[in-house]
């Protein structure tokens, strides 16, 4: 289960010196730290990080206790004070964090420094989210990200608490290091020491080393640099394809990054997907794609050059991220890439839909509430925005957004003042809507076909209906017409919202919001919703719950190919074969939707027949998986490997 940053504050009885160190997490900021200077060394054979760090802070209020976040693997030999007092300190591992009393209480506004003097090893056991690496050192890639709080961390204040750093990372002779501000470095004897200098405002806390071999540019294109191991060096060209296309569009859409320089480096097998520095794109080679890599550079607009003032406001950097890898893909592959991926994203905002995204601060930021409102519902707020705006105002205002808080927090009352200043609309019932309330409503029309005399066509009398009260948008209607269709814009208000339509054709079938542009309720998006939550609850190790997802969905849609293929995966992990070759059949079977299970069920079905020794029967599935020629996720490929040498169940799997 993830560890959770407590929320709940002790009842403080006395303001006194002698306030217990246990003291919870607080729920608002203490402090406003302005600057690092780190001094890390980096030991991979022991796999061990060795720091001292002065941290430069103003107090926001009067403190008897300091509250800062460290990994568990770290041990604090001392802390010291401004003065070169040492203060007493207690380590809270059931939160990853360090109490700190000072030596005399604090008074509010006062600037002061502290300095940490810590080492210990760093593995995934002492991560501050259980089962997820986000610092490690070890050999031949060590992970320092900014989550993994291998840095003392005013909390509150994850991604929120913008920072100066002087950092100087040490590691063994002919290893190399990635951060944020790269000034240079400097070999002794055996050791090298690389220093990095950030003073801008901003997140620059991730640093990645190891034995990268030299990096790699495009040609003319000095400003992109790939780091990766000998292991994946074959993969830097196309990295570099890929990040220099998608960093040239964002800054095009966008304006032009707070730096021109990004340094793309690998991270290890068994870490996170992707993580992002100012300057920096770390990415699992194995998770290399484009979706990916324009989610992660994004954020060197949206988190880096603006951030959330609160996580209750992190849906703002996190949600514009991902629509920028929308944007990025309707770009390179069309309006049809779009509005698919648009179904996706959708069934994730609505998943766990049960809290405002403007109250989400509540929850851990690591669980799936939280990172599915935030990225999936956050990147809805900015289409259905976009559908409200038009897109040339739509850019507009996400520039002056950037622009006019640059190295600075945003709130939702930031971003709705200066979307409302660009697009001249009154916005209070949209924001009421998406980010201080919670649903989505469901669409249904009704409607009057009349002919009207001299040949001049048909007249179109009905109401869009929906169960919001309060909802308030336009919405597009697709009249699709003996001749040509028709589309028309109406402004919905309440439950009931009338329209007329006049059209030269008889109209056959009006279709509600047919581009998806509106977040809305429909019968095949909670088949989605459904197999989400399934899926995020087979990722926590939740099996049962997840068959219990998997069964809503079918009992919505006996004919989901996706549920049924999810189920299916369910009991080959608990190797019941024959009911997973009968739900792998059923997906086959199923609606089609979407068209990638028709593939990988074959290819689960040869695996079947291989496991349960029936090597005939396996290589005409695999034959059958090569014939759609649908080589989603490497299928095509799997399959010829898996004709060519059966497949053999790993205890891993």
């Amino acid at each position: 289960m993830v560890k959770r940053l407590s929320l709940l504050c002790l009842v403080l009885l006395a303001l006194s010196a002698s306030l217990p160190l246990s003291a919870a997490v607080p729920l608002r900021p203490q402090i406003d730290v302005t600057n690092y200077i780190i001094h890390a060394e980096i030991d991979p054979a022991a796999s061990r990080l060795t720091a001292t760090v002065t941290v430069n802070f103003q107090t926001l209020d009067d403190l008897n206790v300091l509250v800062f976040g460290l990994n568990n693997g770290l041990q604090v030999t001392r802390v010291i004070d401004g003065t070169g007092k040492v203060l007493t300190t207690e380590r809270v591992a059931a939160d990853s964090t360090l109490r700190v009393l000072p030596a005399s209480p604090i008074a509010r506004n006062t600037a002061t420094a502290y300095t940490f003097e810590y080492s210990g090893p760093l593995t995934l056991d002492s991560s501050p989210v259980d089962g997820i690496k986000l610092a490690a050192i070890a050999d031949p890639v060590s992970i320092l990200l900014y989550a993994g709080r291998w840095f003392p961390i005013a909390l509150p204040g994850l991604f929120t608490d913008r920072f100066t750093a002087e950092t100087h990372i040490t590691v063994p002779a002919g290893e190399r290091v990635v951060g944020s501000g790269f000034t240079g470095q400097k070999t002794t004897g055996n050791k090298t020491e690389y220093t990095f200098n950030w003073s801008k405002p901003g997140f620059p806390g991730t640093i990645v080393a190891g034995k990268f071999v030299e990096p790699y540019s495009p040609p003319g294109i000095p400003n992109v640099r790939v780091f990766t191991t000998e292991a994946h060096k074959t993969q830097a060209k196309d990295f570099a394809s890929t990040v220099v296309k998608e960093f040239e569009f964002f800054s095009s859409t966008f304006g032009p990054a707070e730096s021109g320089k990004l340094d793309v480096v690998e991270l290890p097998g068994d870490a996170v997907s992707a993580a992002w520095g100012p300057e920096v794109v770390a990415i699992r080679p194995d998770r290399g794609n484009a979706r990916l890599f324009a989610n992660t550079i994004a954020h060197q607009w949206w988190g880096s050059q603006i951030s959330p003032a609160t996580l209750n406001d992190a849906w703002i950097t996190n949600g514009m991220s991902r629509y920028a890898e929308l944007l990025n893909l309707e770009d390179s592959a069309g309006k049809t890439a779009l509005q698919a991926a648009v179904t996706d994203i959708s069934a994730g905002a609505l998943a766990y839909d049960t809290d405002p995204l403007s109250t989400l601060g509540r929850q851990d930021p690591f669980s799936p509430q939280f990172q599915s409102m935030t990225l999936e519902k956050g990147a809805m707020v900015f289409h259905m925005l976009r559908w409200e705006m038009g897109d040339d105002v739509f850019l507009k205002f996400v520039r002056a957004l950037l622009t006019q808080f640059a190295d600075k927090p945003v709130r939702l009352a930031d971003l709705q003042k200066v979307a409302e200043a660009e697009s001249h609309l009154e916005l209070t019932a949209f924001f009421s809507q998406w980010v201080n309330g919670t649903g989505a409503p469901a669409f249904a029309n009704k409607y009057t076909v009349l002919r009207l005399g001299n040949n001049k066509g048909f007249r179109t009398i009905g109401s869009v209906t929906q169960d919001l009260d309060l909802f308030s948008m336009p919405v597009e209607l697709r009249i699709e017409t003996e001749g040509k269709t028709e589309i028309r814009r109406v402004d919905l208000s309440g439950n009931e919202s009338q329209f007329i339509i006049e059209t030269f054709g008889r109209p056959r079938k009006i279709t509600i919001d047919p581009d998806n542009w509106l977040l809305k309720s429909t019968p095949d998006l909670a088949v989605r919703v459904a197999v989400l939550r399934g899926q995020q609850a087979v990722a926590q190790g939740d099996l049962i719950g997840a068959i219990g997802e998997y069964q809503k969905a079918l009992d919505a849609n006996k004919a989901s190919a996706l549920a049924n293929y999810r189920l299916g995966e369910i009991f080959m992990m608990q190797k019941n074969y024959q009911s997973a070759a009968n739900t792998f059949r059923d997906a086959l079977r199923g609606d089609g939707d979407p068209k990638w299970v028709e593939v990988w069920s074959h290819i689960e079905l040869g695996r079947i027949f291989d496991i349960t020794g029936q090597r005939e029967r396996a290589v005409n599935e695999y034959r059958l998986a090569v014939q759609t020629n649908d080589n989603t996720q490497g299928a095509v490929n799997e399959a010829r490997a898996l004709m060519q040498k059966p497949y053999k169940q790993e205890k891993a799997d």
